[in-house]
């Protein structure tokens, strides 16, 4: 198989990956029924635009033969296939679009799914932008799909219907276009191919590290303004834009050798049938009206078979949108890589012989760790930065999976995690309080009362009350955004709370008053922290000590006279290799 011949059918391959599921799922009635709809529309247009050549032929061979009666005649002709082919026509390309966006709005949501699905949005690798992926390419591929199937159908429709008026009109004609069109549509897929398909490609990928680029500056615009890093943010724009400009340098040279190619090809193409038939006409064996019938026969049916040629830019550029949502497509399928780590349900939280490794590493970050966390007790978890305590953290709640041993837990709707650095949504307040559900049965009033505990009441006075839109990740100082969390997880009450980092923003009284609160509740305590304070909340240790060893005590109990303790948790008690 040559190599274009390989590459086309590598394309089409990709295509029906993404393409097939539409048509055989649970949508694949509606769908098959209303293209069929449009592809009557589609013969009902192409047979219009038969007899409006017809037509066309017709008076001019009147005007020719200085015929009244016949060119009004012609006209009234012309007048009524006009009446009927418009409102077509215009039926068609709306049922076209509207079929376009019902496909995008389900094969979103099918990405969607899957993206959102097992975590999969946290695990991605390998795929740039998947957000540009969904929103972009998606709509692309949706509308360029069905844009170029009813082309090719209508193509076909066309070539039928013009040819058996150009047969009729002159045989020669028919042979001479067969071998232009080959002809043409070898010498374009030879030269123009790869190349365009390829910078495409990367032109995609290009603007989109752009425009991501771009929305990191704006998300993170406060620590860049602390920083005054706008140099440096200018020099990382510039990289980006630089590699997308020069890669669009490229294709407006591929352009412009293509446009020479596709222009030379059709404007030749109106010469041609007027050449062929000069003899009949000027001898008298054929009308004008006729070679001008003939002419527009022969451009119609030259269209049909040049498909490729006349439509290769927006080919290649669809040909690379393929390519980039076959890939994330591939690789949400592939699911979760195998891990050692297993998981089992249980009342209670229990850690058996765990050893956890850094993901595509064999680096052991912690290594045959056992404990258990009965209801109401409480774990701190300490040690040296990049020791591993986050990634302990990922495993216990089954973000990373590499490593082995055991992992007993609670049910998910019984566990909450709290980051150093929580995700606030633009939106109400009420949202913030109770995300990451939708609803959680609380009146207004229980609401109040957890902002009360958290201190943050104000937020929800004035305009709007709990149903106040803001920008709150801009709006709230670290304090108080880590304090909104914890007003989450009081009104979640989950019988499990893991803590990474979580008061790192608070002041002692706020933090102590928050500790305390869960304590009473006799909430189960897990917690990453580096400040000593937080110790006298927890009556157990974990100490991670680097490659992969740990230790496992008890903290001494506090002075009932005195604050916290900020000195060391005693000698450990339990210790692994």
């Amino acid at each position: 198989m040559s190599a274009p011949a390989a590459e086309a059918s590598s394309a089409w391959s990709r295509f029906i990956t993404v393409a097939k599921p539409y048509w055989t799922g649970d949508r694949r009635k509606l769908a098959w029924a209303v293209l069929v709809g449009i592809v009557v529309l589609m013969l009902l247009d192409t047979q219009f635009a038969v007899l409006i050549n017809r037509q066309t032929g017709e008076l001019t061979s009147a005007l020719a033969a200085r015929n009244e009666d016949r060119f009004w005649a012609a006209v009234r002709g012309m007048l009524w296939v006009v009446g009927f082919a418009v409102p077509i026509y215009a039926i068609y390309y709306a049922s076209r679009d509207a079929y376009a966006n019902d496909w995008r709005r389900w094969l979103t949501r099918r990405f969607l799914d899957a993206y959102l699905s097992d975590r999969a949005y946290f695990r991605l690798a390998g795929v740039d932008n998947p957000d540009q992926r969904i929103a972009d390419d998606v709509n692309t591929f949706t509308g360029r799909s069905l844009n170029f199937l009813l082309i090719l159908l209508g193509s076909a429709m066309q070539l039928v219907a013009f040819s058996t008026v150009l047969w009729g009109l002159s045989r020669m004609l028919v042979g001479f276009l067969i071998v232009y069109a080959l002809v043409g549509t070898v010498l374009s897929i030879g030269l123009f191919g790869r190349p365009l398909i390829r910078l495409n490609f990367w032109q995609l990928k290009r603007e989109a590290d752009f425009r991501f680029r771009l929305m990191r500056l704006r998300e993170n615009a406060e620590s860049i303004a602390f920083y005054r890093g706008e140099k440096q943010e200018r020099h990382q724009l510039d990289q980006r834009l630089r590699a997308a400009l020069q890669n669009t340098k490229k294709l407006i040279k591929a352009q412009f050798m293509l446009n020479l190619f596709q222009r030379s090809f059709s404007q030749l193409s109106l010469l041609v049938p007027f050449v062929v038939l000069s003899g009949q006409v000027l001898a008298g064996d054929l009308e004008v009206g006729q070679a001008v019938q003939a002419g527009g026969a022969f451009a119609a049916v030259l269209s049909a078979v040049s498909l490729i040629v006349d439509n290769f830019e927006s080919l290649s550029r669809f040909v690379a949108g393929i390519d980039r949502l076959h890939l994330m497509a591939a690789t949400l399928e592939a699911g979760q890589p195998e891990g050692g780590i297993q998981r089992h349900p249980a009342q209670d939280l229990k850690l058996s012989k765990l050893t956890v490794k850094a993901p595509d590493s064999d680096r052991v970050l912690v290594r045959n760790l056992s404990f258990s966390l009965p209801p109401g007790e409480s774990l701190l978890i300490t040690g040296a930065s990049g020791c591993g305590k986050s990634s302990l953290l990922r495993a216990i709640a089954g973000l990373w999976t590499q490593g082995s041993g055991n992992i007993h837990h609670p049910p998910q709707e019984d566990v909450f995690f709290l980051p150093q650095r929580p995700y606030l949504q633009s939106g109400t307040l009420r949202s913030q309080l109770i995300y990451p559900s939708t609803h959680t049965g609380k009146d207004d009033k229980a609401l109040l009362k957890v902002l009360d505990e958290v201190q943050l009441r104000h937020l929800a006075e004035g305009d709007g009350g709990l149903d106040r839109v803001e920008d709150w990740e801009k709006l709230l100082s670290g304090g108080e955004q880590q304090r909104l969390a914890f007003a989450r997880l009081l009104v979640h009450a989950p019988r499990v709370a893991i803590l990474d980092e979580a008061t790192s923003a608070l002041d002692d009284a706020n933090q102590r008053r928050l500790y305390e609160r869960l304590r009473k509740r006799g909430t189960t305590l897990i917690s990453i922290a580096h400040r000593a304070a937080v110790a006298g909340f927890h009556r157990r240790v974990l100490q991670l000590t680097g490659g992969g060893r740990w230790t496992l005590g008890e903290t001494p109990p506090p002075d009932k006279e005195k604050p916290p303790p900020r000195s060391t948790p005693k000698a450990a008690t339990h210790t692994r290799p």
